[in-house]
């Protein structure tokens, strides 16, 4: 039996999508320090297969959807690292597809193609190259918007088609909680359509109601789980409370990562702008809904206002990259200049990947530390590093705030945001001398002086550098290792040097 025309195009423009951002992303799929998050993202998925319960035995704030989608992946298999970036590849494809489908009816089939391409390459220059919260959250946000979209076009079956898209948008919510901003607006567009098709007050009351309802239902049924299971008290202080107790970036770092963002998404705005411009003022509101979804977009990423990495405009590609493509139907060298920002964003979005694996490093310089940091019994402790050394080491943990940037930043040197003081739990940790502590070289800039203090106090005392791994210009990766550890199976207790240490410290910041 024969697959229906239609079905077999849409097949086949998968499929070269698919293999496109293959293509765009295959030099960072051996890559197991991509990037410090989605590290973090896989060590979390993989200890959950073991027993573990976020915000229980490791703390952090994204929600349990991303978590669960990183456990699911570590059922794949092997090391996980490259799954995980396949699995990711996979949401991009299907996320560019819908894109093509989005921009089909504003466009044309080129255009549309184009805007699909689009995306898959400016995610190499926001950070989106293996598998960001925002790789995920796109797909679900990008169905809800042309559920939202239909509705309002079509003013037929608005009740279905919203709560549909309000549940597309509560997962979209349990994967990554800034997918709120949009979701607020797809609600406001869908009552703007109820209103238009019926005029009734009482039912437009009650749509709203039960819409929300669908957007609250996934994060209601997370904390249900750990109501049930006795920590439900973690759970929202991690997911809700916690955030409000961070200390504000330094503000010219914040702006410097406008800038940078700004520049990234620069040439896609002003496709934007011109396709806009080419629109008939005559034409409804459903038509301008990928710009008012764009507006959203940037007016969330400014709300939620966290600019210290590209990674926080991800969420506008996708508006960006429909709403630019109106400019390849209509312009009359579309072909020419489709050609020229293609290729040379592919050819400049490799040249970023490869000065950012020059930078942070690469499996190799990953695999040379982590054998020098492997444990012959205990615990290793990144302190300031690759969150995968635990995976790379099959390392125990030695702390529920596991990730290196909650107990090493100044941003997080509060009870309040954290749960614990960091400077208790840094000493908690160094009392109990764990074989091999990870740090970095120069220090962070923002870094925590306290906690640093007790980290490079200990290193002097009690550990010895065992090997320095240089990863760009004047970057350097150190593995200390407790001295009289080689010996496999030594016996080690906690010296004083480090309880003296802390002591100290306590007292300094009391006066």
């Amino acid at each position: 039996m024969r697959a229906p025309p239609g079905l077999l195009s849409f097949g086949l423009i998968l499929f070269g999508l698919l293999a496109f951002a293959l293509l765009v992303r295959a030099r960072t799929l051996n890559n197991p320090v991509l990037g410090f998050d989605e590290q973090f993202y896989l060590l979390v998925g993989d200890r959950m297969l073991l027993g573990a319960v976020p915000y229980v035995d490791i703390f952090d704030r994204k929600p349990i959807g991303l978590f669960l989608i990183y456990a699911a992946i570590r059922e794949l298999g092997g090391e996980g690292f490259v799954q995980y970036k396949l699995v990711a590849c996979g949401f991009v494809a299907l996320t560019a597809f819908l894109i093509y489908r989005a921009a089909r009816p504003i466009s044309n089939t080129f255009a549309a193609g184009v805007a699909a391409c689009l995306y898959i390459l400016w995610l190499n220059f926001t950070g989106g190259e293996g598998g960001q919260a925002a790789v995920f959250y796109n797909l679900p946000m990008l169905v809800a918007a042309i559920l939202t979209w239909r509705a309002g076009r079509t003013l037929v079956r608005i009740f279905p088609l919203g709560c549909a898209a309000m549940l597309f948008v509560g997962i979209a919510i349990q994967i990554k909680y800034t997918a709120i901003f949009e979701g607020l607006f797809f609600g406001i567009a869908l009552l703007w359509s109820h209103h238009l098709s019926r005029r009734n007050l009482a039912a437009l009351i009650v749509c709203a109601l039960l819409w929300i309802g669908c957007a609250l239902l996934p994060t209601a049924l997370a904390a249900l789980v750990y109501w049930q299971i006795g920590a439900l008290q973690p759970f929202l202080f991690a997911n809700f409370s916690s955030i409000f107790g961070r200390m504000p970036d330094p503000f010219s770092a914040q702006m410097i990562g406008v800038l940078k963002l700004c520049g990234i998404l620069l040439p896609l705005l002003l496709l934007c702008t011109s396709s806009l411009r080419r629109q008939n003022i005559e034409e409804t509101l459903g038509s301008k809904f990928p710009f008012l979804w764009l507006g959203t977009a940037i007016l969330g990423v400014l709300l939620f206002g966290s600019f210290l990495a590209p990674q926080y405009g991800m969420p506008i590609l996708v508006p960006a990259c429909i709403a630019a493509a109106p400019f390849f139907a209509n312009h009359r060298h579309a072909r020419l200049v489709a050609g020229v920002t293609l290729a040379t964003a592919l050819v400049a979005g490799n040249i970023a990947l490869e000065r950012s694996e020059f930078r942070k490093g690469g499996r190799a310089q990953a695999l040379e530390i982590a054998q020098a940091a492997q444990p012959h019994h205990g615990c290793i402790y990144v302190y300031d590093g690759y969150p995968a050394l635990y995976m790379l080491t099959h390392s125990c943990l030695p702390t529920r705030w596991v990730f290196p940037g909650h107990l090493n930043t100044s941003d997080e040197a509060s009870g309040k945001a954290l749960g614990v003081d960091p400077i208790a739990e840094v000493c908690r940790i160094l009392t109990m001398q764990p074989e091999v502590i990870i740090d970095d070289a120069p220090a962070y800039e923002f870094g925590n002086p306290e906690t640093r203090a007790l980290v490079e106090a200990a290193l002097a005392r009690d550990y010895h550098l065992e090997k320095e791994v240089k990863t760009g210009t004047a970057r350097y990766r150190l593995v200390y290792r407790l001295y009289g550890s080689s010996r496999v199976g030594v016996k080690l207790t906690a010296g004083s040097g480090t309880t003296d240490n802390c002591r100290h410290v306590w007292s300094t910041k009391g006066q």
